[in-house]
């Protein structure tokens, strides 16, 4: 007996378009794009507005153009200024690196479309003296601009003659300058009365003070600054008369308990 076989019938597919699955998956691309096109590529996220406040010295133009030069980005073969994509650190390394005279920088983003930048200055408290040359010192121990040797500036010379230090190096630890311009220097001006020409950093250690009577002193940067004026002042006071200063060759204060002086022969 020969048994029966239905047909197999094939189940028609549906086209794809009638697949709600394409159409959600269609929907969340749309949305996706629509959200990365307005984040990224509209006019309303493009940075426009660039507010820059604290300048004084440094030319507000040259700080603009170094900020617009690393707005531009690249999204695949997009050109766009999005204040989400703009790196903000390497904009401030940028701007402190092209403008010496630069303390701090401080960059905010200022939503929809502006950047809010604010700049600290460096500003004077001595001069300092490489070689031929002469420039502004600031309280951190950086060099930020040449200067007039004639200047009111207290004056600190570089005796080794590095005379081609750049712009923006430190060129002495701001403990060792505070050492000199907060208490070494208030000290022989204000309390001893002694007129300075100027500081003379000679090793790692050895500070030279120069007095225009003409005589010297000899401190050590990296001991108690404290100790070696009151050794200072108790032999000036003690040991060495007022009317014999201009005699004097100087005065040793590195060392131990004692303020060996010379005179002149």
């Amino acid at each position: 007996m020969n048994s029966y076989r239905k047909p197999h019938r094939y189940k028609k597919k549906k086209p794809i378009y009638r697949n709600r699955f394409f159409w959600l998956g269609l929907l969340t691309v749309v949305f996706l794009f629509s959200i990365f096109y307005f984040l990224f590529l509209s006019g309303f996220f493009q940075i426009e507005k660039i507010i820059i406040s604290g300048e004084d010295k440094v030319p507000t133009e040259e700080i603009r153009s170094r900020i617009e030069n690393k707005l531009g980005n690249k999204i695949l073969f997009w050109q766009t200024k999005s204040i989400f994509l703009v790196n903000l650190a390497e904009m401030k390394k940028d701007v402190l690196a092209a403008f010496p005279g630069l303390a701090a920088v401080e960059i905010k983003r200022n939503f929809p479309d502006g950047l809010s930048i604010i700049v600290v200055e460096r500003a004077g408290i001595a001069q300092w003296f490489a070689g031929e040359r002469s420039f502004l010192l600031d309280n951190e121990g950086v060099i930020f601009e040449t200067s007039s040797p004639e200047s009111d500036f207290l004056k600190i010379v570089d005796a080794n003659n590095s005379d081609n230090p750049a712009l923006g190096l430190k060129v002495i630890e701001k403990e060792e300058l505070s050492r000199i311009t907060g208490k070494i220097w208030p000290e022989l001006r204000d309390n001893l009365k002694i007129p300075i020409k100027e500081f003379l950093i000679s090793s790692e250690d050895k500070l030279t003070v120069l007095t225009q009577e003409g005589w010297e002193i000899y401190f050590n940067l990296q001991g108690d600054v404290e100790w070696q004026l009151t050794k200072l002042k108790a032999v000036l006071e003690e040991k060495i008369p007022q009317d014999r200063r201009v005699d004097l060759q100087y005065i040793e204060l590195r060392f131990g308990n004692f303020a060996p002086f010379k005179y002149k022969d």
